[in-house]
């Protein structure tokens, strides 16, 4: 029984349909997603993972709408908007501006979370108006226009999503923001041989960036209520450290980023030692919870996360305008984490 309609945009749903003409494993197939539009007998649902589904009506067997979000077996109890703005405090842009409820964030480039818009609300225009400012305001520095967006949680903006997306807007990098408890982080490794700064030194970039770190990326880095900076010297005397980390504090969260590891010393322990120093001072602090971020394709950090109790919240996505090329400037190589990407 076909329980929705069109007046059920922007609420989360489940379908049933029948399966693609010529498959023959599957006789329906099932979607559960926000439905976006619903327009000339086509439905479009946006998944967890920011995947666009798009569903004839004349195949529908059943469909219902669903709580906005399902429960949460572990983890700490937070909303989309919570994390959001921790997030965004965490790693703080140079410049930005207001528009309506919506931020508009400059760093010259340095990561897409720091060169884009983070709406958490309207922006006080319609729609295409704020979107021709937004394109404005960026091209006036020299940079694309990006809108960050999120799916999967309560308050999350696939309506957003899928608008920027008819307009022609190109989604990027998708990655994840995960939580869990820094206490049985803590637990995993033993005190010794990772040391703590306030700052990140030479020592500590030789790792991150290898090519040198602007003096604007060195703001954003520094960025933060309470910011800690990791590192597991170099075997070597005056060689880069073997791994380092960064943590953010901010009241009961504490936020991780910036894991990295050299690849010749992976496989020892050392990404845990590391967020196990971070998870004790952050225990220290009066943090309860956790978060990272994690891209969707690494799969060797979110084996990392999982292990430590993570899993994922919600998912985000970066958004850049048509006809704007360039790409975030990144962080450097490779590590545990991945570099900053996204």
């Amino acid at each position: 029984m076909v329980r929705i309609s069109a007046a059920d945009v922007g609420k989360r749903v489940s379908v049933r349909r029948l399966g693609e003409p010529g498959m023959m494993d599957e006789k329906f197939t099932d979607t559960v997603g926000v439905l976006t539009s619903w327009d000339e007998g086509v439905l479009m649902i946006t998944r967890r993972d920011g995947q666009s589904v798009r569903i004839p009506e004349s195949s529908l067997v059943a469909g219902k709408v669903v709580p906005a979000a399902p429960a949460r077996r572990r983890g700490p109890a937070a909303s989309y908007e919570e994390l959001a703005r921790v997030a965004a405090r965490a790693w703080r842009p140079v410049e930005s501006e207001p528009l309506g409820e919506w931020e508009l964030r400059a760093a010259d480039g340095f990561t897409r979370r720091a060169n884009s818009v983070l709406p958490l609300g309207a922006p006080g225009l319609p729609l295409d108006e704020a979107l021709t400012v937004v394109r404005q305001w960026y091209g006036d520095r020299g940079l694309p226009a990006r809108v960050q967006t999120a799916t999967g949680a309560e308050g999350t903006q696939e309506l957003l999503g899928a608008e920027l997306e008819r307009r022609g807007w190109i989604r990027e990098v998708t990655a994840e923001l995960w939580i869990g408890a820094p206490a049985p982080v803590a637990d995993r490794g033993e005190p010794g041989g990772v040391v703590l700064s306030r700052a990140a030194d030479e020592a500590w970039l030789a790792r991150y960036q290898r090519k040198g770190v602007s003096e604007v990326a060195l703001k954003v880095l520094g960025s933060g209520p309470s910011v800690w900076f990791a590192t597991v010297p170099g075997t070597a005397e005056g060689a880069a450290p073997a791994a380092i980390g960064r943590c953010v504090v901010d009241g009961r969260w504490a936020g991780f980023a910036a894991v990295e590891v050299d690849p010749g010393q992976r496989r020892r322990g050392l990404a845990t030692a590391v967020m196990a120093a971070l998870a004790r001072r952050a225990l220290d602090e009066g943090a309860s919870a956790a978060w990272l971020q994690v891209e969707t394709d690494n799969a060797a950090a979110r084996k990392l996360y999982a292990g430590m109790g993570f899993s994922t919240h919600h998912a985000y996505h970066h958004y850049r305008a048509p006809g704007t090329a360039g790409t975030a400037r990144t962080a450097g190589t490779a590590g545990t984490a991945g570099t900053e990407r996204y």
